[in-house]
């Protein structure tokens, strides 16, 4: 089953960001990962943002 592909304007509320974020976020070096497809086109795995939605989990605001 290929997994559906999201675009920026699908992603942000599912991260609870702005398109802004997304679109500095790849401009600034991508801590959320994306598929570039052609030259334009920006998609996100819903799998991705998951991933990375965990790997922002934390214990305690001194981490």
């Amino acid at each position: 089953m290929i997994e559906q592909l999201l675009t920026t304007k699908q992603a942000a509320p599912i991260l609870g960001v702005s398109i802004a974020f997304l679109e500095r976020d790849r401009w600034a070096g991508a801590r959320v990962p994306f598929i570039k497809i052609g030259s334009r086109a920006v998609r996100y795995r819903l799998s991705d943002l998951m991933q990375y939605i965990e790997s922002c989990k934390r214990q305690s605001t001194s981490q």
